[in-house]
């Protein structure tokens, strides 16, 4: 009896078939591992630099607390250093009516006690002043500092420099370093003069001039 020579021919191709069948599911077993080990290799990646991100949105965070901490005890400090301002500035006019008072007394038929008594007054205000950080502000024979002077006159004079204060109206105070009010001052100018110079350099009197 003869074998199917049909048969023979499907068994040797499903022989044949099996190691093409085995040598594909390696191949695609050993390219797994791979695609996997850089999907978590990408997913790490991620990982680390929304880390990165959390850290300096923390730092940033704790650095801006900070300036805030430090910002609200410089402005309560700073509160508490000028909480009298106010006070001060509402007792600023006393002192001036007082000086006046001395001024206006010495300058006629006033008593010398009425004066030495509200110059007593007046000295003991400044010194209570002085001690809670009050400081007059130096005006007269100071060159003109608008920070700390207010000038509502010039005065033609010979004898200072032109910006030079000469004279002081009300007395500019600081508490200890901010300006409660500046020095009312009258400001020295040069004197105008009659004589010019034509354009060679020579002096002609001026129309006045005889």
């Amino acid at each position: 009896m003869k074998d199917n020579p049909k048969k023979i021919n499907n068994e040797t191709t499903a022989e044949s078939n099996e190691p093409c069948g085995a040598e594909a599911a390696t191949c695609e077993a050993s390219t797994q591992p791979e695609s996997e080990l850089l999907r978590l290799r990408q997913q790490l990646e991620l990982k680390e630099q929304e880390v990165k991100n959390s850290h300096d949105r923390y730092l940033r965070q704790a650095a801006e607390l900070e300036n805030f901490k430090k910002r609200t005890i410089r402005e309560r400090d700073e509160a508490i250093y000028f909480a009298n301002e106010s006070l001060i500035k509402d007792l600023l006019p006393v002192v001036d009516n007082l000086e006046r008072a001395i001024a206006h007394a010495k300058g006629g038929d006033g008593g010398q006690p009425l004066v030495e008594g509200v110059e007593m007054v007046l000295k003991g205000f400044l010194n209570a002043l002085t001690r809670h950080g009050v400081a007059q502000v130096s005006a007269v024979g100071q060159p003109f500092d608008p920070v700390k002077h207010e000038a509502m006159a010039q005065m033609e004079s010979d004898q200072h420099v032109p910006n030079t204060v000469v004279e002081e109206h009300h007395k500019g105070y600081l508490l200890h370093d901010r300006l409660l009010r500046p020095a009312l001052v009258s400001i020295a100018k040069a004197p105008e003069t009659q004589e010019k110079k034509n354009g060679r350099g020579e002096v002609e009197n001026g129309p006045s001039d005889d």
